[in-house]
């Protein structure tokens, strides 16, 4: 506790863990045995048993339960003097009266949580749009007229060399002159009323606001002969080194369409059951079976699965690297990555110098291009930004591809779930 805030006082902890729901017991057991929640909540309330102290909390839900989410949620309500940084919108919407953004033009401040920004930011892009295309048009118009202007000044020029004599029977070889000169003039005026008429446009186009837009993007989900894809009956599961079962008598069925939602604290089993799915499939490497089965769990046959691991750990190389190992599009995965506003600058880095959020990123455009019967993501969206979160929901909302997730996201949850299974 030392470490994190000097001169800390151990009485003032022990009145604020109450308040997070924990016993003042868990001080004295070693950090390394806390569950990522518990080192989060300790955490605050270290951070907070001062006083006058503005704080600098980042993240503090990645990674953790519905009901961890809600102790730490209900925690921050009853504080004041802090800067969150924080991508899950139900703890924005519960915790902030400001909200501060990076745009890329500029620093905006707003009074309200993130909803009514998020509502005064649609607004006042639509409004944005309308003038936009307004000024649009306008320098249209002035264009086409530069246009105009410029070949009627060629045709008058071009018309003082060579004549009909038929048609033109007043025209003589001693007019040119004349013509030239008059053209001379006419040349003038219409390159003044150019050069007019691009000062308008650039004053057009500097009133253009640049909005931040949220791409569309895309997925190709395949379809299945048969509507059941995963059953289970009576399902148990149980690590090797463990003498309780991690999951027990587990009925379960999962059809085509569905997007399921597996819910519960961590430690209940969420992954595992994630994982002996892949290893029914033949999608699990022998090293990683660590555990036993028991009961009856049946995967469709030659089922096309697609996947996300909540680990980032093993993204090494260049993504060029990881396109060929993996068989995908290298242009593809990364015109799919500038759409999840990925900075060009990071495709020639190796992926082990990438944010968290990053390698989030490549995980997710990795499973967006391979076409699948069905998509397993495991918290997919820890450490991705509120903009990608929304461009995903509008993706599945869109395409509906048959889904078994594990997110605690609770906005994302209420979106995109068709039904929620509690483990």
């Amino acid at each position: 506790m030392e470490k994190w805030k000097t001169g800390v006082e151990s009485w003032r902890v022990m009145c604020e863990l109450p308040k997070l729901g924990m016993d003042a017991e868990i001080l004295y057991r070693p950090f390394a045995s806390l569950s990522f929640g518990e080192r989060t909540k300790v955490m605050l309330a270290v951070l907070f048993s001062g006083e006058h102290d503005f704080l600098l909390i980042d993240e503090p839900t990645n990674h953790l339960d519905q009901d961890a989410r809600e102790s730490i949620k209900n925690y921050l309500m009853g504080k004041k003097g802090f800067i969150l940084v924080s991508h899950d919108r139900d703890l924005l919407d519960a915790c902030i009266d400001h909200v501060l953004v990076l745009n890329r033009v500029g620093i905006e401040v707003q009074a309200g949580n993130f909803s009514q920004w998020w509502m005064n930011k649609e607004r006042a892009d639509s409004n944005a749009k309308a003038e936009n295309e307004k000024h649009l048009k306008e320098i249209q118009k002035l264009k086409e007229s530069a246009d105009r202007s410029r070949r009627w000044a060629e045709k008058n020029e071009g018309s003082k060399i060579g004549f009909n004599p038929t048609k033109e029977p007043d025209r003589c070889i001693s007019t040119r002159s004349y013509i030239g000169a008059k053209t001379k003039k006419m040349q003038s005026r219409v390159k003044s009323y150019e050069n007019r008429i691009m000062h308008e446009i650039e004053e057009k186009e500097g009133l253009l606001n640049e909005i931040e837009e949220i791409t569309d993007l895309k997925i190709v989900p395949l379809k299945y002969h048969k509507e059941r894809l995963i059953a289970c009956r009576d399902f148990s599961l149980k690590y090797k080194d463990s003498k309780m079962p991690v999951i027990k008598d587990l009925t379960f069925e999962l059809m085509q369409g569905e997007r399921v939602f597996l819910d519960g604290k961590n430690g209940c089993g969420k992954s595992s059951f994630i994982k002996a799915v892949l290893a029914q499939s033949g999608r699990l490497p022998a090293c990683e079976r660590n555990f036993e089965m028991a009961g009856n769990l049946e995967v469709a046959s030659e089922l096309k699965i697609s996947y996300i691991n909540q680990d980032t750990s093993h993204l090494r190389g260049t993504l060029k690297d990881y396109a060929k190992e993996n068989n995908l599009d290298y242009s593809l995965l990364l015109s799919l990555l500038r759409q999840l506003d990925f900075s060009r600058a990071q495709f020639d880095k190796n992926m082990q110098e990438f944010s968290e959020g990053q390698k989030k990123k490549v995980l997710i455009a990795s499973s967006l291009l391979t076409s699948a019967q069905l998509y397993i993501w495991d918290e997919p969206l820890n450490y991705i930004d509120v903009f990608s979160r929304i461009q995903i929901e509008k993706l599945l909302c869109t395409y509906q591809p048959t889904m078994l997730i594990v997110e605690h996201d609770e906005k994302f949850k209420q979106k995109i779930a068709t039904r929620v299974m509690p483990l």
